[in-house]
């Protein structure tokens, strides 16, 4: 039934509007050279919108009904008010200039379409107040069939929730007898598991102390081993400083018997005199007496002397 309502909704709303359309096309098209020819010169592009004025005020008129009469509403006494002068104002504008000419024949021609326009408009207006009646009516029928569906589904739902609550609380019963199971079970694999921890607990704890043992005396061991090698490098060290100190004064007696020497009569091998030299310059002797010492001019005993100067590390 509502595929039939919905298409003569559908099949009057485009009549409507085609009529409408052609009804403002024709209305544009007559009215027009009448206003160009009754419009002050120069202001003839002006003609067209009076028609145009008048025919907008047609479709919205018509618009307005459709919606009002699609919610039930009535505009009231404006709207008819409205509707019958543009209607009016329409057939006017056609008509007018047949009729200014005499012209009968003109004039019933250019009537039909504004009187078309008007009996749709009036008529459109019934038809969508009728069919929005027979809506409601449906609508009412429907409400009152859904109404008894529904009272006939909570009847349904009433007994299925009787139903649904015996079996939760069959469910619930057997849910609580298997909970009691099921803690009872928890509660001998907690303990199990609470020894078992207990257990882990103890080994690990004897696995530490053994390590901590283990720890212990290894560091005893390692510093055992350190004090050791402490021990070994202090006695190295005091080896190496006596053995520097006993070349220091092997050396130091060397430099001293050599300078003990006295003046040389004559040259010394020049290996003798490089030794006389390092041992004066080690004892800080002046170039001359280096050079009485070794029998060796006092130029090559400052060259030897620059050359121990430049071997001295800053």
């Amino acid at each position: 039934m509502n595929d039939h309502v919905r298409s003569a909704e559908r099949a009057l709303t485009i009549g409507t509007w085609l009529i409408v359309f052609g009804a403002m096309l024709y209305s544009v098209l007559t009215v027009t050279p009448l206003m160009a020819a009754h419009t002050p010169e120069g202001w003839s592009w002006t003609a067209p919108i009076l028609p145009v004025v008048v025919d907008t005020a047609v479709v919205v008129v018509v618009r307005l009904d459709a919606v009002l009469a699609r919610l039930g509403g009535d505009g009231g006494r404006w709207s008819i008010a409205l509707r019958w002068m543009t209607g009016g104002m329409t057939l006017a504008l056609n008509v007018a200039d047949s009729a200014l000419k005499s012209d009968l024949v003109g004039v019933a021609v250019h009537a039909v379409a504004p009187l078309l326009l008007i009996v749709t408009a009036e008529t459109g207006l019934a038809y969508r107040r009728a069919i929005a009646a027979a809506v409601a009516g449906i609508e009412e029928q429907e409400r009152a069939e859904l109404a008894a569906r529904e009272e006939a589904a909570a009847a349904r739902r009433e007994a299925a929730d009787r139903r649904a609550r015996e079996d939760r609380e069959h469910q619930a019963q057997v849910a609580r007898e298997q909970r009691e199971h099921e803690a009872l079970l928890l509660r001998e694999q907690t303990a199990a598991a609470e020894r078992a921890r207990r257990e882990e607990r103890e080994e690990s704890q004897a696995r530490e102390r053994r390590a901590a043992a283990e720890r212990e005396r290894r560091e005893r061991e390692h510093e055992q081993q350190q004090r050791e090698r402490e021990r070994r490098e202090r006695e190295d060290a005091e080896r190496r400083a006596a053995a520097v100190r006993e070349r220091e004064e092997r050396e130091r007696r060397e430099r001293a018997a050599l300078l003990a020497e006295g003046p040389a009569v004559e040259k010394v091998p020049e290996e003798r005199a490089r030794q006389i030299a390092r041992a004066a310059f080690t004892e800080g002797l002046p170039v001359r007496n280096a050079a009485e010492l070794s029998g060796w001019s006092v130029g090559w005993v400052s060259a030897r002397y620059q050359e121990l100067r430049e071997a001295v590390p800053v």
